[in-house]
């Protein structure tokens, strides 16, 4: 009976792993495809199409668990703060996107594990030893070399996307917090806040175009639903220390599509610094995991 409980154990781990590289694809593709849409049309409306096509997926779920599920939601004041952080991380992202290339956008994002280790510490009190806190501020030196702030090179771009990876960091920590309430609930308000950002922003903006593109546009939020979806249940499915460093396949796709659909390489900066974050965050996960797995009386004073 042990052996049967392992194997099914197993194969639930490995489709997990299979469900997560496949929704961090799709995520990818929803950034390609974001990118390509916002080169001709404004952010805002993209945005808020994007959100309406999302409602494709997240419709017949929201029928299935019941419409009192959205609207009997515990600390209220948590709740708006991660809808208002959800929707500023996806409309710096795209914002980031009309000027810079996926590749590099998706390097500052990469740091979002960084954030997070710094934003948990602070707000939520979790302990953060003398390791984790030098692949922190190696990581911050990362994202110095990306963003290379000096007067000549320093962009407004630049800064849409480091924005917008910190609040894609404070919804994370949000959603820990928040995590009693059910994934559904979470997705339609955050999509809800999202459309309305998109929409605030397209006002003046909006162009008529052919059904085609509207339909690309939909199609971006079925795309950003199904990864979502993806992602869920894979972290049901296997262990969050396993599926964490897969997040950085985010960036792997990133090089591709931008080179395949757009002809951008990245540079040398974008190289070493996306290097250095994605070495800090990894240090990160593997700190964390050590403290999740080994019993506290077993760790050393200090080390976390």
């Amino acid at each position: 009976m042990s052996r049967l409980s392992g194997y099914v154990n197993r194969n639930m781990i490995v489709g997990g792993i299979i469900l997560m590289l496949a929704g961090n694809f799709m995520f990818a593709l929803n950034d390609a495809m974001g990118k390509w849409l916002v080169a001709s049309f404004s952010v805002g409306q993209v945005v808020f199409v994007r959100s309406v096509g999302a409602f494709i997926i997240l419709g017949p779920l929201i029928v299935r668990q019941g419409t009192h599920k959205l609207f009997h939601l515990g600390r209220i004041g948590l709740q708006v703060m991660r809808v208002i952080a959800t929707a500023l991380d996806t409309l710096l992202f795209y914002a980031a996107v009309v000027y810079l290339p996926l590749a590099d956008v998706m390097s500052f994002y990469m740091a979002g594990p960084i954030y997070v280790a710094l934003l948990s510490h602070i707000f939520l009190k979790e302990k953060v030893g003398w390791r984790r806190w030098l692949a922190i501020i190696l990581g911050f030196c990362g994202v110095l070399v990306m963003l290379n702030p000096s007067s000549a090179a320093l962009t407004i771009e630049s800064l849409y996307a480091l924005v917008g990876s910190i609040t894609f960091a404070i919804a994370i920590v949000l959603s820990r917090v928040l995590r009693g309430t059910s994934d559904t609930a979470l997705v339609t308000w955050q999509t809800i806040g999202v459309g309305v950002g998109g929409g605030l922003l397209a006002v003046g903006s909006w162009q008529h175009v052919p059904a085609i593109d509207y339909g690309a546009m939909l199609l971006l939020g079925v795309v950003s639903s199904v990864a979502h979806l993806m992602i869920t249940r894979a972290l049901k499915m296997a262990p969050a220390s396993t599926l964490a460093p897969l997040h950085y396949t985010l960036l792997l796709w990133a090089v591709v599509f931008g080179i395949l659909f757009f002809n951008d390489v990245p540079g040398p900066r974008i190289l070493i610094g996306g290097g250095i974050v994605v070495l800090a965050g990894l240090f990160i996960f593997h700190r964390q995991n050590v403290q999740a797995t080994v019993p506290p009386e077993n760790v050393p004073k200090g080390v976390n």
